[in-house]
Parts: C-alpha cells; sequence; structure tokens
C-alpha cells in the first residue's frame, strides 16, 4: 500500500518547505518531495548565493576606498573563483539547515520526482529509477518558477547565459550585456561592474526597475552610469548573434537600430511557472500562461490541491511564497488564517544603492485618484549616513492627504532593504504619518530619514 499523509508537498523551496513546518507544528504528518536540494532557486540559485556575491562586490568596494576613512589597503586584489566558491559554501550551509529543520520537525523528505495522480496519489521517482506511490489527505503544489527567455533565443550557457549560470562563472568578463532591467538585471550588473566588467543593460520598459517609483529609478540610473554601467531603456532585442569576439546584440528603439558587442548576453527578464509534467492536465488543474490560477486561500479549481510560490504568479517573491506556505497550512488545519496582503508586499533590490519599497507608487497613487502628500529625505543630511560614507539616495513616503494614511513608501540608499520593514510593519498596523514623525526614533541611526521623510510630508521636519 501507499504511504498516506496528511499533506504532501510537492517542492521544497521557500513556500514548500514552510508550509511543511507549519503543517508539522501543527500536528500534521507532512511529507515533502524534491526533485534537487531543499531550499529550492532562493536558496541554491537565486536570493541567498546572490546576495553573498554582492556582499563579496560591496567589501572590495569599500577596500578600494579605504583612503577616504583614514585606512590604508595598497593594491586591493581578487580571486573570483574564491567570490563564487564563497557564495556557494554559504548556500550549502543554508541548504543543510533547511534539511535539519525537516528533520527536526519530524517531516518526511522524499528526493525524486514527483507526478500528481488520481485520488489524491503521487507518483515518486527518485534519481536511481526506483518508483513508488504516496497519498495525501491535502496537496500543495510548490514547484517554483523556471528562467524565461526570448522568443527565438537559445540559452546556451556559455555565451548566451542566465542567472543561474552568472552565479558561477569561472571569472569575470571582459564585458557583459544584460537584457532586463528588474531586480535580478540589476543586482547582476552592480556585481560584475563592481568587479571590472563594462556592463551595458538593456530594457524594453522606460525605465529600468519598472516597477518601482520613477524618481527612485532615475536615482538608481544616474548612480550606476556614474559607474560606468550603460543603460538602454525603451529598447527592443532584435536579434543576438554569436561572434568571434563574443556576442552582438541588435536593439531597436526611439532612435532606430544600432549593435551592441559584449564578451557575453546574460537574459534577465524574469520566470515562469515550472508546471510540466506533473500532472496537471489529467487532473483538470488549470493553469493560466504557466501559471496556476488560486483564491485568496491559493486553492486550485480542483478541491484539495493548493498552489503557492512561484507557481501561482506573481509576485514571484520568496517571502510570498512562505507566507502563502503559512497560510495553507493554518487553513487545512482550520485555524482560519487570514489571507496574506499582497498590496502589502515589501519589494527589494540589493545592488548598491539598495533599493527597497512597498505599496503605491506617487505615480499609482495619483492614477487611483488619490489625494497625497508626499515627504522625501536624502540621506546627505542625516548625520549616520554621513559618518558611513553612504549619502546616496533618499527616503519618500507617500501619504494620503486626508486620512494621514501611509500609501506607499520607497527608499533608495543605504540598508534600505532592511529599512524598509518598519513602513511594512505601519501599513500593516494603518499607523498614520504623524504617528511615525512623532515615534521617537535613535539617534545616530538610518531609521531617522524614515521619520524625518514623515515629518516633512506634514511640513514638520526639522533637519532639511
Amino acid at each position: 500500500m501507499a504511504d498516506k499523509y496528511d499533506i504532501v508537498v510537492v517542492g521544497g523551496g521557500p513556500g514548500g518547505y514552510v508550509a511543511a513546518i507549519r503543517a508539522a507544528q501543527l500536528g500534521k504528518k507532512v511529507a515533502v518531495v524534491e526533485k534537487d536540494k531543499m531550499g529550492g532557486i532562493c536558496l541554491n540559485w537565486g536570493c541567498i548565493p546572490s546576495k553573498a556575491l554582492i556582499r563579496s562586490a560591496e567589501v572590495f568596494h569599500l577596500m578600494n576606498e579605504a583612503k577616504s576613512f583614514g585606512l590604508s589597503a595598497e593594491n586591493v586584489q581578487f580571486d573570483f573563483t574564491k567570490v563564487v566558491r564563497r557564495s556557494r559554501t554559504v548556500s550549502k550551509k543554508l541548504n543543510k539547515g533547511v534539511e535539519y529543520l525537516m528533520k527536526k520537525n519530524g517531516i518526511k523528505m522524499l528526493f525524486a520526482t514527483a507526478k500528481l495522480q488520481k485520488d489524491y496519489q503521487i507518483s515518486i521517482t527518485d534519481k536511481n529509477g526506483n518508483r513508488s506511490t504516496i497519498t495525501g489527505d491535502k496537496i500543495i503544489i510548490a514547484t517554483g518558477g523556471k528562467h524565461r527567455s526570448l522568443p527565438g533565443i537559445e540559452i546556451d550557457h556559455e555565451r548566451i547565459i542566465n542567472s543561474s549560470d552568472a552565479m558561477v562563472l569561472k571569472e569575470v568578463p571582459e564585458s557583459m550585456i544584460i537584457i532586463g532591467g528588474g531586480a535580478i538585471g540589476v543586482e547582476y550588473a552592480y556585481i560584475y561592474s563592481s568587479f571590472g566588467a563594462k556592463v551595458t543593460i538593456i530594457e524594453m520598459l522606460p525605465q529600468i526597475l519598472p516597477v518601482e517609483d520613477e524618481e527612485i529609478a532615475k536615482t538608481l540610473t544616474a548612480s550606476f552610469k556614474k559607474a560606468g554601467i550603460k543603460i538602454e531603456t525603451g529598447a527592443k532585442v532584435e536579434s543576438i548573434e554569436k561572434v568571434d569576439s563574443g556576442v552582438a546584440v541588435t536593439i531597436s528603439g526611439e532612435t532606430g537600430q544600432k549593435q551592441i558587442d559584449g564578451s557575453l548576453v546574460l537574459v534577465a527578464v524574469g520566470f515562469s511557472g515550472k508546471t510540466e509534467n506533473i500532472g496537471l492536465e489529467e487532473l483538470g488543474i488549470h493553469t493560466e500562461r504557466s501559471f496556476i490560477p488560486v483564491d485568496e486561500f491559493c486553492r486550485t479549481n480542483v478541491d484539495g490541491y493548493y498552489a503557492i510560490g512561484d507557481i501561482n504568479g506573481p509576485p514571484l517573491l520568496a517571502h510570498v511564497a512562505s507566507a502563502e506556505g503559512i497560510v495553507v497550512a493554518e487553513h487545512i488545519a482550520g485555524l482560519g488564517p487570514k489571507p496574506v496582503n499582497y498590496g502589502n508586499i515589501p519589494g527589494c533590490t540589493y545592488c548598491q544603492p539598495q533599493v527597497a519599497s512597498v505599496g503605491l507608487t506617487e505615480k499609482a497613487a495619483l492614477e487611483a485618484g488619490c489625494k497625497i502628500k508626499v515627504g522625501k529625505f536624502p540621506f546627505s543630511a542625516l548625520g549616520k549616513a554621513i559618518a558611513m560614507g553612504e549619502t546616496n539616495g533618499f527616503a519618500k513616503l507617500i501619504f494620503d492627504e486626508e486620512k494621514g494614511e501611509l500609501l506607499g513608501a520607497h527608499i533608495i540608499g543605504p540598508e534600505a532593504t532592511e529599512l524598509i520593514a518598519e513602513l511594512a510593519t505601519a501599513r500593516t498596523l494603518e499607523t498614520t504619518g504623524f504617528e511615525l514623525f512623532k515615534t521617537v526614533h535613535a539617534h545616530p541611526t538610518l531609521s531617522e530619514a524614515i521619520m524625518e521623510a514623515a515629518a516633512a510630508a506634514h511640513g514638520e521636519a526639522i533637519n532639511i
């Protein structure tokens, strides 16, 4: 007879493993089927190892700026093989940590491919080709996403690569053309530019980081250009040709066509859902454009089947997947959880300067018909930022003029990805601007920029 579980989770990424742990905490018998490594793309080939690369880039930059801090660090060099090795070591350590959590919570780990079958059965095949069947009262699909490419463009993993390839290059290329100016493209632009590559970003939309506030994007664009990164916006890729020197990318825009030459091309145009060959069609589970539509509790159209994380569509973020995993586990257990509030999801980009936001952009707020007041405070006027030598950027807060509600928050500058949590919490608690700037913030801290921006929106800023 097939092994039976209360819940079977297909996929061990940040959605799947979190759902499994929460379900186990609630007394459920849980199994996770994962074909590769626990932690999914995020832990093994995305969020975590890329941040380790970024940290190396940051340290290298700081060492080269040692004189401005009264320090001496002559002839600073790097060994890119060791930089990559450190990144992989960080990933491996966390991968083992997730496996430990599985064991600690009594969760069965099955390293195999899975195919959904009728009657809540799942056929699994391990790496040796051995097949077996398990069943679950409820099934959580958390198979994640896969790299998207451009029509007619083949990723050869040598001269035309994706972000996973970019994470383990053997050396820094002389030049890199990055197609896609979203968070992934921008982060790799920062990494490789920091280590000496000549980088060009090609973005089809009018600005890099298209989902961010226009002022934020303009500031980052200026910072990147100052660092020598070339940026082509409003540009469509017409072709990519392999040539003796590397690659030649032809783009078109308002001024016509032109060719950009480089050592290699990084295609960073996002992810699609990983829905193929897992049995969705046989069960009648609906898909739309590679994603599985779900309701507010991540239920699919077929009773007993849930879909969480990248597989159910944007926003494709690890913290969204984890939040959905907890909601689903608690929903199955009958705890009556609140659905995830997708209007209050922080977005973070870990280049330098860092970018983080939550809620509406100024443009979106105005388009929604809101009467707003905006407060901004530059890091160049903040004592802690000046002491750190990190004065580029600002905090920008958008409030409803009548109710005082915080509609959106946008930060570009030092530790923006940490600072944004205060503002996400403020929105959860329906905090007003008045309450924000009347809350005493420690001095000197970067968080004072939030207090001052809130005060500025109300005409009460002190330090600007």
